[in-house]
């Protein structure tokens, strides 16, 4: 019975997780080439009354994948800055993924460790309105990936994008964080931001003032660490810092030649008189071929075997010839000495003189006294005493 009230407790947070584990579901239409941003709420997620915000003590954190999938699709990406941060699906789908995609994702409240699971169901179609032929992409380094996916900045990067291009009316294509252009993350200092490419599009033509700041005379003074040429007011500045080096203008309204097919053929070449086929080859013999391979070295090697052997053993002169070459006088000389010597050794070891008394472990040299060998040497004084 005691242990009854710490089970309760467990049940009750066991069966308000199961509860929290509910599948919401949400209908989004996003369209072929114009920019798609889902925001990830907090509130939505934690599913509190309407007169109560959200604490912004309590950290959440997503993940999402296509369903059946563990990654997104190609076209969408996920970001949050922080666990205290929203989170932001955003990208730009292309005409391969029109249809019916359902991203799964699951919050982490990482106070309580509750999970709420939401299904977001994307119907893909063809955008709405004129095509779109003009495009033109900025590199915008004053601001985070974040700092742009909300329709606030976004508008008013279009607006201030209305005083270099007026004519006509500006839709956002695509954001891209610089990170995922092969952009370095910055230094942790204040005012260093990751930097942002957004893609703006029109069924205008692109204003004097971008033709300019993106012809080759401009790319030419940016490769030379000068400012390019700019010929309008900056209506961006200061709010967004565009890098005008970075700035890339698409001209589709000209439709691209399209690439020949190749027709297959019969496989016979046409008749060219200055082309001269090889006629069929004859029959060759390589018995000679493989003989001349074969025994021309093994006779080299031969030849250089018996005339290394003739030097070695042919070519010695002998006892016999070296001693005749030699005078008397010489060879008298030589057998004098070599005689001497074994006559010395035999005397020397058959000699039967005592040995010199120095030579003994005892002697005193003023009395001429040898000790008997049966005293022991180390016992006696070097020097005796004198009477």
């Amino acid at each position: 019975m005691a242990a009854a009230p710490i089970w309760i407790p467990l049940l009750l947070g066991l069966l308000t997780g199961l509860g929290g584990t509910e599948a919401q579901q949400t209908t989004l239409h996003p369209r072929v080439g114009r920019i798609f941003v889902h925001t990830l709420d907090h509130k939505t997620f934690l599913r509190l009354p309407e007169h109560i915000a959200v604490p912004p003590t309590i950290p959440v954190t997503y993940q999402a994948h296509l369903q059946g999938h563990p990654d997104l699709p190609r076209w969408l990406r996920y970001t949050q800055r922080s666990p205290h941060h929203p989170g932001f699906l955003y990208g730009s789908p292309t005409p391969e993924d029109r249809g019916r995609q359902v991203i799964e994702v699951t919050a982490y409240n990482r106070d309580n460790f509750d999970t709420i699971l939401q299904r977001l169901v994307l119907l893909i179609g063809d955008p709405e309105g004129p095509l779109i032929p003009y495009q033109a992409e900025f590199l915008v380094r004053s601001h985070d990936v974040e700092e742009v996916l909300p329709s606030t900045p976004a508008s008013r990067f279009l607006t201030a994008l209305g005083g270099l291009w007026e004519l006509g009316e500006l839709q956002l294509l695509n954001i891209t964080s610089a990170l995922d252009r092969g952009g370095r993350v910055p230094l942790p200092i204040e005012g260093r931001k990751e930097g942002v490419y957004i893609k703006v599009g029109s069924a205008s033509p692109f204003s004097t003032c971008l033709k300019m700041v993106a012809s080759p005379d401009s790319h030419a003074r940016c490769a030379q660490g000068q400012p390019p040429l700019l010929s309008c007011y900056d209506t961006l500045a200061p709010y967004f810092r565009v890098d005008w080096c970075n700035v890339s203008l698409v001209d589709k309204s000209v439709p691209e030649p399209a690439e020949e097919v190749p027709t297959p053929g019969d496989g016979i070449l046409e008749h060219d008189p200055f082309f001269c086929p090889p006629t069929e080859a004859p029959a060759r013999d390589f018995l000679t071929d493989a003989l001349v391979t074969l025994l021309v070295p093994l006779l080299v090697a031969l030849l250089l075997t018996l005339l290394l052997a003739y030097i070695m053993c042919c070519r010695r002169e002998g006892r016999l010839k070296r001693d005749l070459a030699t005078s008397d006088i010489q060879m008298l000389h030589h057998c004098t000495i070599r005689g001497n010597t074994e006559e010395l050794r035999q005397m020397a070891a058959s000699r039967e003189v005592p040995r010199p008394l120095s030579t003994l472990p005892m002697f005193n040299v003023r009395t001429g006294e040898r000790l008997p060998p049966q005293v022991d040497s180390a016992q006696v004084p070097l020097i005796l005493d004198q009477h």
